[in-house]
């Protein structure tokens, strides 16, 4: 869909500069996801793992974040192959709910209600970010917080749209319970992509 470089604005990596790789496609049609316009890749050019390798090389970090859409509804195997052979580091960000297919140095699962994730991603997961939209996603949160390792970072993250409200929510929680850490999304408040 999209490709641009910039700060990553939330979890683990938050505040590093990054390429961001847009894939279009999505099937899980989170009701709050700020990209909607990625759902429909119909409505996106084919480019070659050639031309998106050589966008990102032009620029000096090499930190590489796929992200969708839903990424994993694609084969990455070639495109990690041909970042990392360039020397980036290869994130994924993915609710897991289809197959996790390329090489990762980092994987960001961020399950969905709508569409679970598939039981194989949660192992290997190095973060888990949970969107949260109401008091009951904290239940969600900690369903998925126990089936991830014990090396898995916990992020639990407000909803923009609901931010005012959970936000109190979440900082409470996470006093209570501190293996969980706070997300926010950073690139919209320095209003970088």
């Amino acid at each position: 869909m999209e490709s641009f470089y910039t700060l990553q604005g939330e979890g683990f990596h938050q505040g590093k500069a990054a390429y961001f790789i847009r894939l279009a496609g999505c099937d899980v049609g989170c009701v709050w996801c700020d990209v909607k316009e990625s759902w429909d890749e119909e409505k996106y050019p084919l480019q070659s793992i050639e031309e998106i390798v050589a966008k990102a090389k032009q620029y000096p970090a090499k930190l590489a974040v796929i992200t969708g859409g839903e990424p994993t509804l694609y084969n990455l195997e070639y495109l990690t192959s041909a970042l990392q052979a360039e020397g980036f580091a290869t994130n994924i960000e993915t609710s897991g709910s289809s197959p996790l297919t390329g090489t990762w140095d980092w994987i960001c699962l961020s399950p969905k209600k709508f569409k679970p994730p598939l039981p194989g991603i949660l192992e290997k997961a190095n973060e888990l970010k949970i969107i949260v939209f109401n008091k009951s996603d904290f239940d969600w949160a900690e369903k998925y917080g126990a089936e991830v390792s014990d090396s898995c970072k916990l992020y639990l993250q407000p909803e923009w749209g609901k931010s005012e409200k959970v936000t109190p929510m979440i900082i409470d929680y996470i006093k209570q319970n501190p293996r969980w850490r706070f997300s926010l999304q950073m690139h919209k408040y320095i209003n970088v992509p």
